[in-house]
């Protein structure tokens, strides 16, 4: 997992939070009340209110004039804007991880793989927990450089979560997704840098089409709905 601890009761909070935003459990543009929150996780509201701050600096929480905070929407403009960036960040980290890595960690990252294959066999799902077990988040570790991993994990790496724990890691896509994820561990695993870095952008490519296809398959149910 992600190193993280929950030092304090905000810690605690904060986590759990974002863990709901991030699965869904609070919606998408939902907006946040801090009475009702404190009430759900049981701190009280100055604690609720330092954990929003928190979320609104990892994007996954936006204030509005007049509306107040709100969880973010998933939509096809923010998703656009964020693959373009995690497409050029995270290819850099794969060129830098087939450099970077040793042997242990590429065989580490390839018996990853093969757990995440019992999950995937099936062709129904693709989730992966945060930290260690996510593949891109260990690809990102192993580019070996700090300015690169804290753009990625602190910055935008839990809305890139949320994108794709709602949205991506279900339906046809996920045994071809799996496919990808072998063909860049074999670029690394080879030390091909260049080829490393055009799997993975290529890969963060097709996800961002395939997540674009159910965000317009959701926005046209709900303008049918509404009609």
């Amino acid at each position: 997992m992600i190193n993280e601890q929950a030092i304090t009761s905000a810690d605690k909070t904060f986590f759990l939070l974002r863990r709901d935003i991030v699965e869904g459990e609070i919606p998408s543009g939902a907006k946040l009340s801090e009475t009702e929150l404190s009430t759900k996780y049981a701190v009280s509201r100055a604690v609720i209110r330092e954990a929003i701050n928190r979320l609104e600096s990892c994007r996954l929480v936006e204030r509005k004039a007049n509306i107040g905070a709100r969880v973010v929407a998933l939509t096809p403009q923010g998703l656009v804007e964020l693959y373009e960036v995690r497409e050029a960040l995270e290819g850099m980290a794969a060129r830098l991880a087939a450099r970077n890595m040793t042997d242990q960690e590429i065989a580490d990252l390839n018996a990853l793989l093969n757990q995440h294959f019992q999950e995937v066999k099936g062709g129904e799902s693709y989730y992966q927990e945060a930290g260690d077990v996510d593949f891109h988040y260990r690809i990102i570790q192993g580019s070996k450089n700090q300015h690169l991993t804290n753009m990625l994990t602190n910055g935008i790496y839990h809305l890139v979560r949320m994108y794709r724990v709602q949205l991506g890691m279900a339906g046809p896509r996920v045994t071809t997704a799996f496919d990808e994820h072998r063909h860049i561990v074999q670029a690394i695993c080879n030390r091909d840098e260049e080829l490393a870095e055009m799997l993975m952008r290529r890969h963060i490519t097709y996800s961002r089409k395939n997540i674009e296809q159910k965000l317009a398959v959701e926005a046209g149910s709900n303008r049918r709905q509404q009609a």
